[in-house]
C-alpha cells in the first residue's frame, strides 16, 4: 500500500450509518495518481454515499478518510473548501443549474474558487478557461444556451466540462452515462478517458454498466485527435463491487471476469 503522503484517496476501514444502518460498512482502499476507479453494485449499495464521504460531504462514523495524504475526517467546513478545490465531480444527470447558462455553469468552479473581487484580466482569464473546457467536450459553440436547450448527452458533457474546468487532479463521477443510448454512453467514456490520459488526473466512476469499465480499462485516447485507441491490459484501472455497503470485490476485469461470486458476475458483460 503506498503512504498516505503519496496517496490521492484513501479509505481507511470507513463506516457510515444512517438511522444505525451501515451505507458504507468498513471499505478500505487506495486511489494512485492516474489511477482509476469503477465502482459496480446495485441501487443502494452505497456508491454515492462512498463519493460524498470522499469529498467530506457525509462525515464517516468510524475510520479514517485521507485526501492528497491530508486526513480530512475531522476538518471544519472552512478548512475543506481548499481541499475540496483540488477535485471535481460530475453529479448524477449533470445537475446544472437551469436559470444559467452554459457559460455560467462552467464558470462557476472558477468563480467560486475565486472569492474576490476580480479585475478584468482575471474575467478575461476565466471565459478562456471556460471555452477550453467547453471545447474538450467539443461544445464550444453552446456557451450562450440554457440546459433546457440541450440533449441528455450534450447536458451530460455540459457537466463534465464543469468538474475539470480546474483541472483537477481528482474526478469523481456519479453514474455518467446513466440513461444515455449506448452511443452517446461511449462518447461520454470516450471524454473521461480523454482526461484521465491528457491530465494524468485520477478518478472514481460510480456506474451501472460495465461497458464503461472496459473502455476505461481497454482504450487510450490518442491525443492527435482525441480518438479511442485500444490499449488492452491497462494496469491503471482497478474494478470494485459494493454490496450493502461493503466493498466484496477488488481487482482487476480480469479477476473481476473470473470471480466465482454470484453477486460479481451480475455486473460481468462478456
Amino acid at each position: 500500500m503506498a503512504s498516505a503522503s503519496t496517496d490521492v484517496l484513501r479509505f481507511d476501514n470507513v463506516t457510515v450509518r444512517f438511522d444505525e444502518q451501515p451505507v458504507v460498512d468498513r471499505v478500505s482502499f487506495v486511489l494512485g495518481a492516474g489511477e482509476s476507479r469503477i465502482v459496480l453494485g446495485e441501487a443502494g449499495a452505497g456508491k454515492t454515499v462512498l463519493l460524498k464521504t470522499a469529498l467530506g460531504l457525509i462525515r464517516p462514523d468510524a475510520g479514517r478518510v485521507y485526501l492528497f495524504g491530508r486526513d480530512i475526517t475531522d476538518l471544519k467546513e472552512k478548512e475543506l473548501f481548499a481541499v475540496r478545490q483540488q477535485v471535481g465531480i460530475l453529479f448524477q444527470e449533470g445537475a446544472l443549474f437551469d436559470s444559467q447558462t452554459v457559460e455560467e455553469n462552467v464558470a462557476y468552479p472558477l468563480l467560486n474558487q475565486a472569492k474576490r473581487s476580480l479585475s478584468r484580466d482575471d474575467i478575461d482569464g476565466i471565459e478562456n478557461k471556460v471555452l477550453r473546457a467547453l471545447e474538450f467536450v467539443e461544445l464550444g459553440h453552446t456557451l450562450e444556451k440554457f440546459p433546457s436547450e440541450l440533449s441528455g448527452g450534450m447536458r451530460r458533457r455540459v457537466g463534465i466540462a464543469r468538474a475539470t474546468v480546474t483541472e483537477p487532479p481528482l474526478v469523481l463521477y456519479d453514474s455518467p452515462t446513466a440513461g444515455l443510448d449506448p452511443i452517446t454512453a461511449n462518447t461520454i467514456m470516450a471524454l473521461l478517458v480523454k482526461e484521465r490520459d491528457i491530465r494524468n488526473t485520477s478518478s472514481i466512476v460510480v456506474t451501472h454498466r460495465y461497458q464503461d469499465g472496459q473502455i476505461m480499462a481497454n482504450f487510450r485516447s490518442d491525443g492527435a485527435d482525441g480518438k479511442l485507441v485500444p490499449d488492452p491490459g491497462r494496469t491503471d484501472t482497478v474494478f470494485m463491487v459494493m454490496r450493502e455497503g461493503r466493498l466484496i470485490f477488488e481487482g482487476s476485469q480480469k479477476e473481476l471476469e473470473a470471480s466465482p461470486d454470484a453477486y460479481v458476475r451480475k455486473f460481468v458483460r462478456r
